[in-house]
């Protein structure tokens, strides 16, 4: 490993009170003022998976057109055919195997892959990074409220957001604000906090039966976390947790008087070794993420056709191979957008280069599109947020990115 993360260490021993180890982090829902209800009878969905410990995006989506890609990624790297054979979404990117569920959605233009993307963050602090990606600020502060959050806030007044649930060791700051909420935080449960987990289990076993499945294991798992033998174990139990979770969230945006807004978060992206190409750690997270966005298109039903889904992570990673078959924290990286109501089928992407004169600080893909950016854009096609509301508000002080035009159909 030639980057020692110190971070990784402390990021699995706080993931031993997670709601399901090695896999989703948090979920929470929030439920929106019904005037999202428009004359031409849409009503959105609007949902957010943040992969925390930073994806390498060049792993996911890879640039095999790109001469100087294999080099870079040596062993783990993706080509056109072969044993280590990619999904070629057009004749320079191909997708990772274990994504053919995405893959598919890409085809029925249901999906798109903003490359080369990075926030506004250019160090390597998972910590610093999240909380950026989260907060929507230019920088790491540690506020205490995010850009979701924020957006919510800004929508018109009428029939407010009544409430928000969130399930795991805290309430997400992206959706972390002004609005009330109903929690279970599983991390050190005050007697409070119990009887609340509890009434949420009474009331989900009889309205949702694989979340309220959710939630007994993860009081289940917190209770053995209190001990030493519990220890994290990314892989098939992170990938079953996925789906689970994201199956859990679907049925609940899908009913009338569920919500239209969710956010989860997925850990163990921290890929330092052992990474794997099409065979290996990655693939099989990126296997449970693939899964939970069909659960997310499955359960969703005919809402489907409303939802936009934007998945995003803290930061890239580097673009040449360490010394473990891994790679470090980088800059640029993929965002990926799913959902009925996506302008899909597209490559967005002003690529970079891979050249070493073109490398951020000659080690990483460097960012050519700005995710505010992107998100902006949904927000605005989604909910109708004009751009003052999203430069001053919603992401502060980012009145020179403009929002992408044209994510949403």
């Amino acid at each position: 490993m030639t980057m020692d993360c110190s971070e990784s260490l402390m990021l699995q021993a706080t993931s031993r009170r997670a709601l399901l180890l090695g896999g989703a982090s948090f979920a929470a829902w929030a439920y929106l003022p019904k005037f999202a209800r428009a004359a031409d009878g849409r009503d959105p969905r609007f949902i957010v998976v943040i992969l925390r410990g930073a994806l390498d995006g060049l792993a996911t989506v890879a640039p095999i057109g790109d001469p100087d890609y294999a080099g870079l990624h040596g062993a783990i790297a993706l080509k056109a055919d072969g044993p280590n054979a990619a999904v070629m979404l057009d004749p320079f990117f191909g997708l990772h195997p274990a994504m053919p569920e995405f893959a598919r959605m890409y085809r029925a233009k249901q999906a798109a892959v903003v490359h080369a993307v990075a926030t506004s963050y250019r160090d390597r602090s998972h910590f610093d990074g999240q909380d950026v990606l989260e907060s929507g600020f230019p920088g790491p502060g540690r506020v205490q409220s995010g850009w979701l959050n924020r957006a919510l806030e800004a929508l018109p007044k009428g029939e407010r957001v009544t409430s928000a649930l969130a399930v795991g060791p805290t309430t997400p700051l992206v959706l972390r604000g002004a609005a009330p909420t109903v929690g279970w935080a599983p991390t050190a449960l005050p007697q409070a906090a119990d009887d609340t987990a509890m009434r949420l289990l009474g009331l989900y076993q009889h309205r949702d039966p694989t979340l309220a499945s959710a939630l007994t294991q993860g009081l289940q798992l917190e209770k053995q976390a209190q001990g030493d033998e519990m220890k994290p174990k990314p892989g098939a139990g992170g990938v079953a947790a996925m789906r689970l979770v994201a199956r859990g969230a679907a049925k609940l945006m899908a009913a009338d008087d569920g919500p239209r807004i969710g956010a989860l978060a997925f850990d163990g992206w921290d890929t330092h070794a052992n990474e794997g190409g099409p065979v290996g750690r990655l693939a099989q997270l990126l296997g449970g993420l693939d899964g939970a966005l069909a659960e997310f298109q499955s359960g969703l039903g005919a809402r489907w056709r409303d939802t936009v889904i934007v998945v995003a992570t803290e930061f890239g990673r580097t673009a040449r191979i360490n010394g473990t078959d891994g790679t470090d924290h980088g800059t640029g990286t993929i965002a990926l957008l799913a959902g009925g109501a996506v302008n899909g089928g597209r490559m967005i992407t002003d690529w970079p280069g891979l050249k070493p004169a073109n490398l951020y600080q000659a080690r990483d893909l460097a960012p050519t599109t700005d995710l505010r950016a992107v998100i902006k854009g949904v927000l605005h096609d989604e909910f109708g947020l004009g751009e003052r509301v999203l430069a001053e508000t919603v992401f502060p002080d980012s009145a020179p990115v403009r929002a992408m035009k044209g994510l949403v159909v």
